[in-house]
């Protein structure tokens, strides 16, 4: 009986799963960005594990986004200029909308009090 050994050149895990370099998974997912396959028909193609495809675009994106976390710069607050105020002018916002300004609380009370008529 002959017996030949050939050697594929693919890692294998305990499991008999393919071990990929980095480069060579990246090389993978650009083809696929391309191809206009579904992930599905991507992964049969190549000879890989559905599973495996999705991961890795999973691992991708979380990469992505955390290399675009660092360089934006978040702005929390924004600067505004109000128009200025006598300090002694009141006002009322009412429920529909509408806005009262006065100097005399009595006033706009009343005022208030007669539109919701």
């Amino acid at each position: 009986m002959d017996v030949e050994i050939v050697d594929s050149g693919l890692k294998r895990d305990s499991v008999g799963r393919r071990i990929e370099s980095d480069a060579e998974r990246e090389r993978l997912l650009e083809a696929y960005d391309v191809s206009g396959q579904t992930q599905r028909a991507f992964a049969e193609q190549h000879g890989l594990a559905y599973n495996t495809l999705v991961y890795w675009l999973k691992l991708r994106r979380h990469k992505e986004q955390a290399a675009g976390a660092g360089s934006k710069s978040v702005s929390l607050f924004h600067e505004v200029s109000l128009p200025s105020v006598s300090p002694s002018l009141l006002e009322v916002c009412l429920p529909d909308g509408m806005v009262l300004r006065g100097g005399d609380a009595e006033s706009l009370a009343a005022l208030a009090k007669a539109l919701r008529c």
